[in-house]
């Protein structure tokens, strides 16, 4: 995957659309029939995708209206069907409503060290290599005085960020028995949502909250800037039937992979029989100790500790297998609360321990 680059500074969510579409038209056509052929070869209806991603659309503008509009812009910029955007935006609830459960999907770390120091965070993104030949590293301004530094797909509004005012969002995917066709707001939106509009933790969590969700996804939060709230890291857990919020330990650990942590949630649980989500929650739970108070590169390879290339938290796609059974580890990413700014890597942990990470 190669990371592409744009940043923007006007607050209109429309002006904002338009410059994304027009400025990458190409990449998000690309994207867009990539996930819909891709969505085609699992067996799912053209038109109950199109339905589906549409209700998604409706959802959103009923919830945040200006990012449904930014959305909108830019299929228009780009000169694409407005649906044909939203397949990529809610990829997520398309994938819930067709039963989907997902086999992987991210593993992420937070750290909260005792007196206030700086957090750490690292998280991998693994997903199908098929889909994201290119990702976007994103830097807007929601309103005067704000930035937002976010990693996303083009097509969708947000995923892994940061915000200038201290908030970072890690994401997981999740299922859950109450996964649905309904076409709730779209996950990757609500993400967005938090870095353009939270100050404290206590705003992410109301945020969420103010959601109608069809599909379920941990949104795990990181805070360093102190303002309503101590400094800290919750997980905030979204599915149909409730949202819940997971805190960090007493030790100041805060690990999250692709099941519930949330026993009351738990129950409902469907991750896929071939995750290995309680591997790499258990493989992070040992390296942690190691992981603490490392600079990027330190802290991504001791994030596959002795296993190094081959750690459970490092996907590599076995090529004799259909795209849709493929998953590999995409990106690396750690979230600096305090600067407002990413670190990124386009490959694996073990990959950017070696190769480095690029500051955004």
């Amino acid at each position: 995957m190669h990371l592409q680059r744009f940043s923007t500074t006007t607050t209109d969510s429309n002006e904002r659309g338009r410059q994304i579409g027009e400025r990458w038209s190409e990449h998000l056509r690309t994207t867009s029939k990539l996930y819909l052929d891709f969505f085609i070869a699992a067996g799912l209806e053209h038109d109950w995708i199109r339905e589906t991603a549409m209700r998604s659309h409706d959802s959103l503008r009923a919830w945040r209206p200006a990012l449904a509009a930014e959305l909108d812009a830019c299929a228009l910029g780009a000169g694409m069907a407005p649906w044909h955007l939203q397949v990529v935006n809610a990829r997520t609830e398309i994938i819930a409503g067709a039963a989907s459960a997902a086999g992987a999907e991210c593993s992420t770390a937070i750290y909260c060290p005792p007196g206030g120091d700086a957090q750490q965070t690292i998280q991998t993104w693994d997903w199908h290599e098929e889909l994201v030949p290119e990702g976007l590293l994103l830097e807007i301004c929601p309103e005067p005085g704000k930035s937002v530094k976010v990693f996303t797909e083009f097509g969708a509004l947000g995923k892994i960020g940061v915000n200038s005012n201290g908030i970072g969002v890690h994401f997981n995917i999740l299922s859950h028995t109450s996964d649905d066709a309904s076409g709730g707001v779209p996950v990757h939106a609500i993400a967005r949502a938090i870095l353009d509009e939270a100050n404290t933790l206590e705003d992410a969590i109301a945020i969420a909250c103010s959601a109608r969700v069809s599909a379920s996804t941990a949104l795990t939060i990181a805070s360093s800037n102190g303002s309503g709230s101590a400094p800290g890291a919750i997980s905030i857990e979204l599915s149909p039937a409730g949202t819940r919020v997971v805190p960090m330990d007493h030790t100041g650990w805060l690990i999250r992979t692709n099941h519930f942590l949330d026993p009351e949630l738990g129950a409902g649980d469907t991750i896929a029989s071939n995750s290995v989500t309680r591997e790499r929650f258990a493989h992070l739970q040992s390296v942690r100790t190691a992981m603490a108070g490392l600079d990027a590169t330190e802290m991504a390879r001791a994030m596959c500790g002795d296993d190094g290339p081959g750690a459970v938290v490092c996907f590599h796609p076995d090529y004799k297998l259909p795209a849709v059974d493929r998953w590999k580890t995409l990106l690396t990413i750690r979230l600096d609360t305090s600067a407002g700014e990413l670190e990124v890597a386009a490959s694996n942990p073990y990959e950017a321990s070696l190769s480095g990470f690029t500051r955004f």
